[in-house]
């Protein structure tokens, strides 16, 4: 499974402005099966469980705040080279910096509010699925 699949969030700044056709659309275009789907609204207690690697960054509060203040959309994408493929998809961390035409520059706003997230290795791909997805709600 691993190199063929990401997970991402369509974060609730992007759903709050109603872009998630549009993102959804642009992922499909880039030739991404949605393999699993959701739209869901993370507790504070399980944004934080997702977030724990940053728990000693000086953003974490905030980033928990901000990803349990309304519902998400969590997915499963699967294509070849699925990670790196993504991350290209949806630009740079800072919409200022995101390549024109990506899903950040496109849709966020700021680095906090920045419309997606995107795992950043085959290995966070498959723990950030699992940790959203039961292996029976994954369809591959």
């Amino acid at each position: 499974m691993a190199g063929n699949i990401t997970f991402t969030m369509i974060k609730p700044d992007a759903v709050r402005n109603e872009y998630i056709g549009a993102i959804l659309a642009q992922i499909n275009e880039a030739g991404f099966k949605i393999v699993a789907m959701k739209y869901t609204k993370l507790s504070q207690e399980k944004a934080g469980e997702f977030y724990e690697v940053h728990k000693e960054r000086p953003f974490y509060g905030e980033l928990v705040d901000f990803m349990s203040s309304g519902p998400i959309v969590a997915a499963v994408l699967e294509k070849e080279n699925a990670v790196e493929d993504f991350r290209t998809l949806i630009g740079a961390t800072n919409p200022a910096d995101a390549a024109e035409g990506t899903i950040r520059a496109k849709y966020a706003t700021s680095i906090g509010e920045n419309a997606v997230h995107g795992a950043d290795s085959d290995e966070n791909a498959l723990r950030e699925a699992s940790f959203h997805f039961a292996q029976t709600e994954i369809f591959k």
